[in-house]
């Protein structure tokens, strides 16, 4: 509880980026980085304040916040925070979630455009979203109105999975109109942003949550864009992240269709289909993968007989390997799809072990998810 207080008066105290990653880099304990904070000279007196002392009654709503279920503070330096955003140029030290944290993990490719589409732009966005998610990509957007409610609408109607990152604090939605996909994001998906609860909508938050929407995702799609939106700001932020952007040609009479074509003509990738993405972006979530194995620690090898077709290896010396957790799930693992209760019944484990086992095995082409059920792959 201290630890969370602290991270939660940090987040309010509105410290420079730079300055608190450091902070929280420095600390292994966020009490200690807070107690480094407010012995720091040099900051503006409202943060100074705000450190010194900080609204009883703001850090209690905070809190009581927190403590629902499905909500999270994640901190720089955490184990958990997502390898993706990690290594771009600006990287949030403090992101609030709501949903399944295990999504910053998957591969994302980021799906952005205008808050104006046309009805066919709003047709493909919603087209191209299924068409990833059912490929098992994860599909990340930023909940404004148009291509990217479309994206996650998609995404959810396929049974996918889809993170929105948001401009406001989570308790609020912007535009209002997309409370509903909201609500349903958290509750099927990850819905997260750099902001407290309660923050409302200024405009100077929307190109900070376009660079978490670039940083998080492997490559970027830019469906339909005008010349003057925030979908470019996106797609040059990914390009600073070193991250692959694609966009989609349009009719030259389309003026959705100019930006689009302004980022072919700088070096974007044209595409007209998902599978040209997914293509181009598999090796980078083969990366993604080996960075999950990191975070897991190694993990056993299976038997021929238990491992998919392609797939089969031995342990040193040709012996079979020990028993262990990730032997126990592949074991209760069948060929028809098993929901999590089950695979928590068959094996022991928690829903948490579980979750980031299944997660890892997806990733390796072992295990197919749909709808929340699991199954080996045919």
């Amino acid at each position: 509880m201290e630890n969370h207080d602290a991270l939660l008066v940090l987040a309010r105290a509105r410290l420079p980026d730079a300055l608190l990653r450091h902070l929280l880099a420095s600390h292994p304990e966020p009490r200690d980085a807070l107690a480094a904070a407010r012995q720091g000279a040099g900051l503006p007196l409202a943060c100074r304040e705000a450190l010194a002392r900080p609204c009883p009654r703001q850090l209690a709503s905070d809190r009581a916040w927190l403590d629902q279920p499905g909500r999270h503070l994640l901190a720089w330096g955490s184990p958990d925070y997502p390898p993706m955003l990690q290594r771009t140029p600006w990287p949030p030290p403090l992101l609030f979630l709501h949903g399944d944290p295990d999504l910053l993990w998957h591969p994302q490719v980021a799906l952005v455009g205008s808050r104006r589409p046309s009805p066919a732009g709003r047709q493909r966005a919603h087209d191209f979203a299924a068409a990833l998610a059912q490929a098992g990509w994860a599909v990340t957007s930023g909940l404004a109105e148009g291509i990217d409610a479309a994206a996650h609408a998609g995404a959810l109607a396929a049974g996918g999975r889809t993170l929105a990152v948001v401009g406001t604090g989570l308790d609020r939605s912007y535009p209002p109109a997309n409370a509903a996909l909201m609500a349903r994001i958290a509750g099927e998906g990850l819905v997260l942003g750099e902001h407290p609860p309660g923050t409302p909508a200024m405009a100077s938050h929307f190109p900070s949550r376009n660079r978490v929407v670039a940083g998080l995702a492997l490559g970027t799609v830019v469906l339909e864009a005008a010349l003057r939106s925030g979908a470019l700001i996106s797609a040059r932020l990914a390009g600073e992240a070193g991250r692959e952007v694609f966009a989609l040609p349009g009719s030259v009479d389309n003026p959705m269709a100019r930006g689009c074509h302004r980022l072919i003509r700088e070096g974007a990738t044209l595409v007209e289909c998902p599978d040209q993405v997914i293509e181009a972006l598999e090796p980078l979530a083969t990366s993604l993968a080996a960075d999950l194995r990191r975070r897991l620690g190694p993990a056993p090898e299976t038997t021929a007989r238990d491992t998919p077709p392609g797939r089969a290896t031995r342990s040193a010396g040709g012996q079979p390997p020990q028993a262990s957790d990730h032997k126990r799930l592949w074991l209760a693992l069948g060929h028809d799809p098993t929901p999590l209760d089950e695979l928590v019944r068959r094996t022991g484990l928690t829903v948490a072990e579980l979750s980031s086992m299944l997660l890892l095995m997806e990733l390796e082409g072992r295990v197919v998810a749909d709808n929340g059920r699991f199954a080996r792959h045919p």
